[in-house]
């Protein structure tokens, strides 16, 4: 009689080929979902190059401009708004007038165009999103951009993924804060947590919020 017609050995390649065929997609598919998820993938903390260095930190952490002074159409529009160059020869037509670093805007203002400034937190063209819903309910402009007066350039500090949204249109209370703070990037909750919760229900009263998971709500 002869003998088998393939080793023993081949069964174990055998075993280990088929579960390499269902490891790898698998592998391969969490990877990618690691991946979209990452930092990487949703574009936090990337450096953007601007066409003007304009510092953050100087405008709204030293000088404690209001947010709203140059972003004026956030209460009232989708849009925060990109400042003109007219809001910023307002202050530098007397300050720094003649500053090189400046140079871009004064030629921008007396030719009447726009800067050129490279938009860094970008949503989906299937995503909509009005800044002035949220702003007008007590979301303030750190819970999604952190601290812009610690920044020398805008950076993205939260993913923006549809995740992340939810987590707070499912429990949108401990996001709230008093309307008069709604541009501070120092405020806080109170510390105690029967204090802080008290303080969402009475603001989530007081501005008429509830949870809103509806797909509408954001893909119309």
């Amino acid at each position: 009689m002869s003998g088998p017609l393939f080793p023993r050995w081949t069964n174990t390649v055998s075993r280990f080929s088929a579960a390499g065929l269902l490891a790898v997609p698998a592998i391969a598919i969490g990877g990618l979902m690691a991946y979209v998820r990452s930092p990487y993938g949703t574009n936090m903390q990337r450096p953007y190059d601007q066409p003007i260095e304009f510092d953050h930190r100087h405008h709204a952490g030293d000088e404690h401009i209001d947010c709203r002074y140059c972003h004026w159409t956030v209460e009232k529009s989708p849009s925060a708004g990109i400042p003109s160059t007219t809001v910023c020869m307002s202050c530098h037509a007397q300050v720094w007038n003649k500053s090189p670093y400046l140079a871009k805007v004064r030629e921008a203002f007396f030719t009447d165009r726009a800067i050129p400034w490279v938009r860094v937190h970008n949503l989906p063209d299937f995503v909509y999103f009005n800044h002035s819903i949220h702003v007008n309910k007590g979301v303030g402009c750190y819970s999604c951009h952190g601290r812009v007066d610690e920044m020398a350039a805008i950076e993205q500090k939260q993913p923006l993924t549809m995740g992340w949204c939810l987590d707070c249109h499912r429990n949108p209370k401990p996001h709230l804060r008093p309307l008069e703070y709604i541009t501070s990037m120092t405020w806080t909750p109170p510390a105690k947590p029967e204090e802080a919760a008290a303080l969402g229900d009475k603001l989530a009263k007081d501005y008429d919020v509830h949870s809103r998971t509806s797909c509408s709500t954001c893909h119309r």
